[in-house]
């Protein structure tokens, strides 16, 4: 059992860099607005998120996910790659170890490698939300919050799993 601290943040990449957190999270602004390029892809599933990639090549890849009233990811992070998530329809809510906050249409988080969050639809209506990554994700981590609030990891995936 490995039990992490939210206080251990790797250095990030220059805000200017071509795929840094404040570029990725306009790239998924950007394609939140243009609906006509996933809309027509996009499937609600009862049995969870539904997700598929758009784009991928060396430095970026772009996924859209479908999210039903209830469903989460869990706590995870995104191993070594930047990235953000834009909502295109709906309302988010991204919960960190301690703070949480609704992400509605039209806005974007991004953040740094192994960034660890939570991200759920907590309304009553479906929500899709648009997400780039940077590099391509190769692995993540999920996790659970112990007794105490702090975060313990329970499985490794990486891209094959997905």
């Amino acid at each position: 059992m490995t039990v992490i601290t939210e206080s251990s943040t790797p250095a990030k990449p220059p805000a200017t860099a071509p795929f840094a957190p404040p570029r990725l999270a306009e790239r998924a602004r950007e394609l939140a607005r243009d609906s006509g390029q996933w809309l027509h892809r996009v499937r609600l599933d009862p049995e969870g998120r539904w997700y598929e990639r758009l784009h991928q090549d060396a430095d970026h890849e772009v996924w859209v996910i479908s999210w039903l009233p209830g469903q989460s990811t869990g706590f995870h992070d995104h191993g070594g790659s930047s990235g953000a998530f834009a909502v295109a329809l709906g309302t988010l809510r991204e919960h960190r170890v301690r703070v949480a906050r609704d992400v509605g249409a039209g806005e974007a988080r991004s953040f740094g490698p192994d960034y660890v969050h939570d991200v759920r639809n907590t309304s009553d209506a479906p929500a899709v939300s648009v997400h780039v990554y940077s590099p391509p994700l190769s692995s993540m981590r999920r996790y659970d919050l112990d007794a105490s609030g702090g975060l313990v990891q329970l499985a490794d995936e990486s891209a094959e799993d997905w």
